[in-house]
């Protein structure tokens, strides 16, 4: 369990300027999506509109931190041993300018610091990670890029990239570090990957989280920026996932892919594998009648886990043109073939359109449709699912089926 402290602060501003494959990069003025979090009469929200692109929040001074910290732990009654307060924000962790005077704040609710993401573009001299280690930091996730300075400079604009290295590495020596990069072709996916990955294995990290480069709309730039790099055609999702495995046949780190995949656990989609049909006997039966529209990455695992339900006849599968589900707009549900639909649909939990305007669209040749929105997710990706054990990865995946399941039965047509 984690309790977020939320810095606050605005992507490339403060991150001391965006590296040039981030996915915030010439993000322009765009009208607020919809989501789950508006109201029933009225689509955008500031979930749906800057949040999103995690806009208009400066970075929080150090007591407020504290605390709305200090009111989470009074406030949630926390029990699990394993608790620890996961510093976060818009901007780059490593750019707040009260690091050191937050976590020795911190230091004294005697709960461990997990750092969350950050690029070590703020480290100045490498010697203030001894000093975050000795204010009770033992976690963090670190995005590397590269073990080679030159790239990291050149396409993280990370002017101290020497002194951010030395710092992962006295990191790596002292805290569980989950390494992360965002893996670019023809950039840091040949040799330089493996150098990185041997750097990063001998230097004692734990983990190594992969990150396909999006850079198209169908990708997940929602957000009118696309493309990201002129010129740059991203790993299809097939030579990723032969990458990510490569790369944990070949190294001692736990190493994860996303949007695919977990050579270990075998997410996502556990549950698809053959050799989970056991666990699909528990769930209840499939009585209702519906439509799941999803992302194209999900589709396959989804039809296949209905078929191994025996429910195909009364459940039918539509991935749109968008890679993750829960990238999913209005302009996809708009591109959907309404003759495949039947009359209850089931959209992503965080699916960005609003209930109102899907409703519309999918009955748009007449048919007056039931549209519900399934679970907030149905598997895990890769930066949880390196985590966690096989066991708690078909925990997770068992609730959100018997969540949808009984979506379906409650709101589908009954024959």
């Amino acid at each position: 369990m984690q309790i977020i402290a939320d810095l606050g602060g605005v992507p490339g501003r403060d991150c001391r300027g965006f590296c040039r494959y981030c996915y915030f990069r010439k993000v322009g003025e765009f009208k607020p999506f919809g989501c789950r979090n508006c109201s029933p009469g009225r689509v955008g929200c500031d979930t749906c509109g800057s949040e999103v692109a995690e806009r208009g929040k400066e970075f929080i001074p150090p007591f407020i931190v504290m605390g709305n910290v200090q009111t989470s732990l009074m406030m949630g009654n926390f029990t699990d041993r394993d608790l620890k307060i996961n510093i976060s924000g818009g901007g780059d962790v490593s750019c707040y300018p009260h690091l050191e005077e937050l976590t020795a704040g911190l230091r004294e609710f005697g709960i461990p610091i997990h750092l969350g993401y950050t690029s070590g573009k703020g480290i100045d001299n490498h010697e203030i990670a001894s000093t975050l280690i000795n204010n009770g930091v033992d976690e963090v996730t670190f995005t590397v890029f590269s073990a080679n300075p030159s790239l990291r400079k050149e396409w993280m604009r990370d002017k101290n990239a020497e002194e951010a290295l030395k710092s992962l590495k006295i990191f790596c020596e002292s805290c569980e570090v989950h390494a992360a990069s965002v893996i670019i072709p023809g950039v840091n996916d040949g040799e330089d990957l493996l150098e990185t990955c041997a750097r990063l294995e001998e230097w004692g990290a734990r983990g190594f989280i992969m990150m396909r480069f999006a850079n198209y709309e169908h990708q997940g730039l929602i957000l009118g920026n696309e493309p990201i790099i002129d010129g740059v055609e991203p790993h299809s999702v097939a030579e990723f996932e032969e990458l990510v495995r490569r790369i944990d046949r070949e190294f001692n780190l736990r190493v994860t892919g996303t949007p695919v995949c977990d050579p270990v656990n075998g997410t996502p989609f556990v549950l698809a594998a053959d050799s989970s049909r056991e666990y699909l006997e528990i769930l209840p039966e499939i009585t209702g009648e519906a439509t799941i529209i999803t992302g194209s990455i999900a589709a396959p695992y989804i039809e296949r886990i209905i078929r191994n339900l025996n429910a195909s006849d009364l459940v039918n599968v539509i991935g749109v043109d968008k890679d993750i589900a829960c990238l999913i707009t209005l302009r996809d549900l708009e591109a959907v073939d309404t003759s495949r639909l039947r009359d209850t649909v089931i959209i992503p939990g965080r699916a960005f359109v609003h209930e109102m305007d899907a409703r519309r669209v999918l009955s748009r040749d007449g048919v007056d449709r039931i549209v519900v929105r399934g679970p907030d997710r149905l598997t895990v990706d890769g930066e949880m699912s390196g985590t966690l054990s096989e066991y708690e990865v078909i925990e997770r995946e068992m609730e959100a089926f018997y969540e949808l399941i009984q979506a379906i039965n409650f709101f589908g047509a009954s024959r």
